[in-house]
């Protein structure tokens, strides 16, 4: 572990949205400033999420100062939508946990979004990570809290584990699938120079200056399988994953993080395993 480094930061702006490589990002109690802060919703008030709608993979967000986002997708106009104002919010269901959240303000942006993914939805705005959603009760400790992120404020993956599993894959009966890039697993940080698994055993890391817990292995979906960059689907990874990477019902590939306190990362930071 002794040259583990911090190789990549990612952050997706909107849940479900194409992934943002980053140098350097801060570290916040909830995950990645900018990560994961707005997210659609249908008309019953569901999260979209690629899991039934792999055409968000092709919308882009990039982080506007102050928070807003600006929306671009291909055959559309790019659209800036700014942080909403607070007022009345709605209930949003992600998952199995309900939260509060603010529509963008401006009509023509659930329009533009509703347009692209041909089905009404509608943006909203996550105002107080701090409070309106815990991290899964099973796995936390008090106080912890997350954004729209499926379940926890961080997913790392390492570039020796997807190595050794696109190896797998490729003597497998779907081997034409791969090899499978890091973005098929939407990771917020990546990490090089250990060795392949290595991640499973740990429960506590620093990156840089900031320390985190390893909550739990990351139980992977549908979403692996879809290419971010034509949302077409595939089998791999979930094939070969489901033949080798079986842990409490779930197949797993990589690890959900829990910042242990703030402050900023940077490619390149060395990687220390504590615990």
């Amino acid at each position: 572990m002794g040259n583990a480094r911090l190789q990549s930061i990612h952050v997706h702006p909107v849940k479900a949205s194409r992934s943002l490589a980053l140098r350097e990002a801060v570290v916040e109690p909830w995950g990645l400033a900018g990560d994961r802060r707005w997210t659609l919703i249908d008309d019953g008030g569901k999260v979209v999420t690629q899991r039934g709608q792999p055409r968000i993979a092709l919308v882009a967000a990039e982080l506007l100062p102050g928070g807003g986002v600006r929306l671009s997708a291909p055959g559309r106009e790019p659209v800036a939508v700014p942080v909403p104002r607070a007022g009345t919010t709605v209930p949003t269901q992600v998952f199995r946990d309900k939260v509060e959240a603010v529509p963008a303000e401006d009509e023509a942006v659930h329009a533009w979004c509703s347009a692209f993914l041909e089905q009404d939805v509608r943006l909203v705005h996550l105002d107080d990570p701090a409070t309106r959603r815990p991290v899964d009760p099973r796995y936390a400790l008090p106080g912890e809290t997350v954004t729209f992120a499926d379940g926890y404020p961080l997913l790392l993956t390492t570039t020796a584990s997807l190595d050794a599993l696109n190896s797998l894959i490729a003597r497998g009966e779907h081997a034409g699938e791969g090899p499978l890039p890091m973005n098929r697993f939407r990771p917020n940080v990546v990490v090089s120079g250990t060795e392949p698994w290595a991640e499973d055993g740990w429960s506590r890391i620093t990156v840089g200056e900031v320390a985190f817990r390893v909550a739990k292995p990351c139980g992977r979906c549908v979403v692996t399988t879809t290419d971010q960059d034509t949302s077409e689907r595939g089998r791999e990874p979930l094939h070969t994953l489901g033949l080798h990477r079986r842990a409490d019902g779930k197949l797993v590939f990589g690890q959900n993080l829990v910042p242990l306190g703030r402050g900023t990362i940077r490619v390149g930071d060395l990687v220390r395993v504590s615990g």
